[in-house]
Protein backbone atom coordinates (compact mmCIF):
# COMPACT_ATOMS: atom_id res chain seq x y z
CA UNK A 1 0.00 0.00 0.00
CA UNK A 2 2.69 2.38 0.65
CA UNK A 3 4.01 2.30 -2.77
CA UNK A 4 0.76 2.75 -4.37
CA UNK A 5 0.29 5.64 -1.84
CA UNK A 6 3.58 7.38 -2.77
CA UNK A 7 3.01 7.81 -6.39
CA UNK A 8 -0.30 9.40 -5.57
CA UNK A 9 1.20 12.14 -3.33
CA UNK A 10 3.74 12.76 -6.04
CA UNK A 11 1.17 13.26 -8.68
CA UNK A 12 -0.68 16.00 -6.44
CA UNK A 13 2.58 17.77 -5.58
CA UNK A 14 3.71 17.99 -9.58
CA UNK A 15 -0.61 19.39 -10.45
CA UNK A 16 0.40 21.70 -7.44
CA UNK A 17 3.69 22.98 -8.53
CA UNK A 18 2.56 23.53 -12.53
CA UNK A 19 -0.24 25.45 -11.11
CA UNK A 20 1.74 27.64 -9.11
CA UNK A 21 3.85 28.24 -12.07
CA UNK A 22 1.01 29.03 -14.55
CA UNK A 23 -0.27 31.25 -11.70
CA UNK A 24 3.26 33.09 -11.77
CA UNK A 25 3.12 32.84 -15.74
CA UNK A 26 -0.27 34.33 -15.63
CA UNK A 27 0.98 37.11 -13.03
CA UNK A 28 3.94 37.86 -14.78
CA UNK A 29 2.46 38.44 -18.41
CA UNK A 30 -0.30 40.98 -15.99
CA UNK A 31 3.19 42.77 -14.76
CA UNK A 32 4.88 42.97 -18.20
CA UNK A 33 1.23 44.34 -20.04
CA UNK A 34 1.04 46.66 -16.93
CA UNK A 35 4.57 48.26 -18.20
CA UNK A 36 4.16 48.05 -21.57
CA UNK A 37 0.41 49.99 -20.38
CA UNK A 38 3.06 52.80 -18.76
CA UNK A 39 5.81 53.09 -21.03
CA UNK A 40 3.13 53.66 -23.71
CA UNK A 41 1.52 56.18 -21.62
CA UNK A 42 4.75 58.04 -21.31
CA UNK A 43 5.11 58.06 -25.13
CA UNK A 44 1.63 59.00 -25.94
CA UNK A 45 2.72 62.22 -22.87
CA UNK A 46 5.85 63.03 -24.94
CA UNK A 47 4.40 63.33 -28.11
CA UNK A 48 1.68 66.03 -25.99
CA UNK A 49 3.85 68.26 -24.54
CA UNK A 50 6.47 68.03 -27.97
CA UNK A 51 3.23 69.31 -29.48
CA UNK A 52 2.27 71.74 -27.17
CA UNK A 53 6.03 73.09 -27.64
CA UNK A 54 5.29 72.96 -31.20
CA UNK A 55 2.38 75.37 -31.55
CA UNK A 56 4.14 77.69 -28.86
CA UNK A 57 7.13 77.78 -31.35
CA UNK A 58 4.73 78.76 -34.20
CA UNK A 59 3.04 81.50 -32.29
CA UNK A 60 6.49 82.68 -30.83
CA UNK A 61 7.73 82.73 -35.04
CA UNK A 62 4.27 84.57 -35.78
CA UNK A 63 4.88 87.40 -33.41
CA UNK A 64 8.72 87.54 -34.44
CA UNK A 65 7.79 88.32 -38.30
CA UNK A 66 5.26 90.84 -36.81
CA UNK A 67 8.05 92.91 -34.89
CA UNK A 68 10.70 92.42 -37.62
CA UNK A 69 7.89 94.44 -39.45
CA UNK A 70 6.61 96.58 -36.99
CA UNK A 71 10.50 97.15 -36.61
CA UNK A 72 10.88 98.13 -40.32
CA UNK A 73 7.59 100.44 -40.81
CA UNK A 74 9.31 102.58 -37.57
CA UNK A 75 12.45 102.28 -39.51
CA UNK A 76 10.88 103.64 -43.05
CA UNK A 77 8.94 106.60 -40.90
CA UNK A 78 12.02 107.28 -39.06
CA UNK A 79 14.16 107.40 -41.92
CA UNK A 80 11.41 109.44 -44.16
CA UNK A 81 11.15 112.16 -40.87
CA UNK A 82 15.26 112.63 -40.91
CA UNK A 83 15.15 113.19 -44.82
CA UNK A 84 12.45 116.05 -43.98
CA UNK A 85 14.47 117.44 -41.31
CA UNK A 86 18.11 116.81 -43.40
CA UNK A 87 16.34 118.81 -46.66
CA UNK A 88 15.04 121.85 -44.29
CA UNK A 89 18.25 122.34 -42.76
CA UNK A 90 20.11 122.00 -45.81
CA UNK A 91 17.29 125.03 -47.32
CA UNK A 92 18.30 127.02 -44.80
CA UNK A 93 21.64 126.77 -44.23
CA UNK A 94 22.77 126.36 -48.21
CA UNK A 95 20.19 128.19 -49.96
CA UNK A 96 19.53 130.64 -47.77
CA UNK A 97 15.72 129.96 -47.56
CA UNK A 98 14.01 130.61 -43.86
CA UNK A 99 10.54 130.09 -43.46
CA UNK A 100 8.01 133.06 -44.13
CA UNK A 101 4.43 133.62 -42.57
CA UNK A 102 1.85 134.43 -45.15
CA UNK A 103 0.78 137.91 -44.53
CA UNK A 104 -2.73 137.75 -45.70
CA UNK A 105 -4.49 135.00 -46.45
CA UNK A 106 -7.46 134.47 -48.93
CA UNK A 107 -10.24 131.72 -49.05
CA UNK A 108 -12.07 130.66 -51.95
CA UNK A 109 -15.58 128.92 -51.94
CA UNK A 110 -16.13 126.13 -54.30
CA UNK A 111 -19.62 125.34 -55.68
CA UNK A 112 -20.15 121.83 -55.50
Amino acid sequence: MSTIAQPARAGARRARTASRRRSWVLSGGVVWIVVFAVLLAGVVATNVAVLRLNLQLDETGRERTDLKNDIAGLRAEISSAAAATRIERLARGELGLHEVEPEDTTYIELDK
